[in-house]
């Protein structure tokens, strides 16, 4: 294996991640934003009001995106073997 197909490798794991964690983090940041524009208008100053709406949002997320996640790290996974293997 050469350094070219490592660092091959090392590009793709990088864009899998990121395209995976990618939808979690950008409904945290909106939900975060909603919640921050609430608490603004109502003079509601308490900490722990984010944590409920983010969690909720994230398993909706998770819910909604789970298959495909776990389809692309299988392919990732079987794209490694097949490397690792010779195939």
């Amino acid at each position: 294996m050469t350094e070219l197909e490592i660092l091959d490798i090392l590009y793709y794991a990088f864009q899998l991640a990121l395209r995976l964690a990618l939808p979690f983090l950008l409904i945290s940041m909106v939900v975060g934003v909603l919640v921050a524009i609430f608490q603004a208008a109502t003079s509601i100053n308490e900490q722990t009001l984010t944590f409920v709406p983010k969690f909720l949002a994230i398993l909706a997320v998770m819910g909604i995106l789970g298959g495909s996640i776990l389809v692309s790290l299988q392919d990732f996974f079987r794209e490694m073997v097949a490397l690792i293997s010779g195939v």
